[in-house]
């Protein structure tokens, strides 16, 4: 029964000194044949180019991507060959869950990244959402992402101008060539999310950045959303904070009733831990929202190292 599963690529990239790649040890352990699975670290400074040098290496027909510090649930291999029994489907990808046992602030980090006011539908990401479905770039992520090979290839795989985004462009991509990617809530992995405020307070810039440099490079309609959050920066920088204007001040009413509906909403979930998930509701749409103008103006590719990158491949015996 074995050789009718397909071969699989499991592509990490890691950073040249990381002594220990955690997920290439768990990767060993997943359910499925060990001849029918490779698993490639690609250290390097560069995450895009290191996942396309293992791409170009890479023996399998469908590849998985993980990122160094995630740990897939043990039936993810099969669930993903099982998918792409489907010739329609190039991606398959899910949400990347905190683990129980994290740190309260972590598990307050993650619990606002599952709200729908704070990330719209990619809160999908982060927690399981719906039932398995045909989905887009917005509920998809890389550091638990499978792909038909040949697909990313020819597409000529990730860009290495975005980073981050590199993936969000790729399946934008994917889709306008009428293929299909699958948001499966089943297909899971547990990841801490940031471990500290002033992490957590860079990834969202860093997020905001990405996007609008991706919309630059690669623009298309699906980006229409990301625009609400620095459009909402300049309505604060804008509006008369020295004399009360009651008209100009409804919309920002009606928007903290709406981040109160929303952390309500996120009672029966978190507990007592919305109380410090409200103010990071706002503060995500803020940095977002600052990252974003960043990206406008910023050169994409700057600061990647992508000039004379260096990556280097590992194969780890599964």
């Amino acid at each position: 029964m074995n050789v009718d599963l397909p071969r699989i690529s499991i592509i990490i990239p890691a950073p040249p000194g990381m002594a220990e790649v955690r997920s290439a040890e768990l990767a060993r352990h997943l359910d499925y044949p060990s001849a029918q699975r490779e698993i490639l670290v690609a250290r390097g400074r560069q995450p895009s180019a290191q996942r396309n040098a293992a791409l170009r290496a890479a023996s399998g027909e469908l590849v998985y991507f993980l990122d160094d510090d995630v740990e897939p649930d043990p039936a993810n291999l099969r669930r993903m060959a099982e998918q792409f029994q489907d010739p329609a489907v190039a991606m398959v990808g899910g949400p990347n869950l905190c683990p129980p046992g994290a740190p309260t602030r972590e598990q307050v980090f993650a619990l606002v990244l599952s709200a729908w006011l704070a990330f719209g539908p990619s809160r999908a990401r982060y927690s399981r959402v719906g039932k398995r479905r045909v989905s887009s770039e917005k509920e998809l992520i890389l550091c638990n992402l499978a792909a038909r090979r040949l697909a990313v290839l020819e597409l000529g795989g990730f860009d290495e101008a975005l980073y981050p985004n590199e993936e969000n462009a790729l399946m934008d991509g994917l889709q306008a060539r009428g293929c299909q990617l699958i948001y499966d809530p089943e297909f899971a992995c547990q990841r801490r999310p940031r471990r500290s405020l002033g992490g957590f307070a860079r990834m969202l810039m860093t997020y905001g950045r990405g996007r609008a440099e991706q919309f630059r490079l690669h623009p298309s309609l699906g980006s229409a959303l990301n625009f609400v959050p620095p459009l909402f920066c300049l309505y604060c920088l804008g509006l008369p904070w020295g004399a009360v204007q009651p008209l100009v001040l409804w919309p920002l009413a009606a928007y903290f009733g709406a981040v109160l509906l929303q952390t309500v909403a996120l009672v029966p979930r978190g507990g007592w831990l919305v109380v410090p998930a409200l103010p990071l509701i706002v503060m995500t749409h803020l940095l977002y929202g600052l990252g974003f103008w960043r990206g406008l103006f910023t050169t994409p590719g700057k600061g990647t190292g992508q000039a004379g990158v260096d990556v280097a491949l590992e194969r780890v015996a599964s």
